[in-house]
């Protein structure tokens, strides 16, 4: 599998994860919608998702040597 494969699968597994959870929990979906309104909440949406980046890409990678 090349690296850009990968990256596409694991970013599309990403939007998929994001749309189900919006599915599944509708205040999700509120809170997106709030966030975009008022920029206090918006900061923590923009954490949120900091954080789920960091965690697909970040986490299993090996230490440089």
């Amino acid at each position: 599998m090349t690296p850009r494969t990968r990256a596409f699968l694991q970013f599309g597994t990403l939007v998929v994860v994001a749309v189900l959870l919006f599915v599944i929990f509708p205040r999700a979906a509120a809170f997106a919608e709030m966030a975009a309104r008022e920029l206090r909440y918006f900061w923590w949406l923009i954490l949120l998702l900091a954080l789920a980046v960091w965690l697909i890409w970040g986490i299993g990678r090996r230490p440089k040597k």
